[in-house]
């Protein structure tokens, strides 16, 4: 790659890779007193598919209880491939780890949304996330990689 390659960024697709919907507890959980506790979990990794082309998959899991007792399962992961040409290696992590999540959240936002208001029970609403400050943190930790070798 030369300082010459024009900058490509572009959505190629966007799907749901996995979703699961659970209700462990039903139909007596909808006669319990709804004082539920939320549990909100957010991964993000990404591949390289083949030159400049990059799935990323965010996957969000949501479990609500009530005490002790499961309402609601979810995992949703949301994914997207990308065409992403010209950038440095050091571009290449926020555009995957920032950038791309940033694109796919709200379309989980959506199926984690439906699923809840479809199960039975009032619609899941996300707040946003702040990927730059996960990002941030993840690099800070030093865990696994953005991207993950193929």
């Amino acid at each position: 790659m030369t300082d010459q390659t024009p900058k490509q960024f572009a959505i190629q697709k966007l799907y749901i890779k996995d979703l699961s919907f659970e209700t462990p507890n039903s139909p007596t959980i909808f006669t319990q007193r709804w004082e539920p506790k939320v549990e909100f979990n957010l991964e993000n990794r990404s591949q390289m598919l083949q030159d400049n082309l990059y799935e990323v998959v965010l996957t969000v899991t949501i479990t609500v209880k009530l005490g002790e007792i499961t309402a609601y399962l979810i995992e949703a992961a949301q994914a997207g491939i990308f065409t992403i040409q010209g950038f440095s290696r050091e571009e290449l992590g926020p555009l995957l780890g920032i950038y791309c999540p940033n694109i796919l959240f709200p379309y989980a936002r959506e199926v984690v949304s439906d699923l809840s208001l479809k199960g039975g029970f009032m619609p899941m609403l996300l707040l946003p996330v702040n990927f730059e400050a996960l990002y941030a943190q993840k690099l800070q930790a030093n865990s696994e990689p953005i991207l993950k070798p193929n």
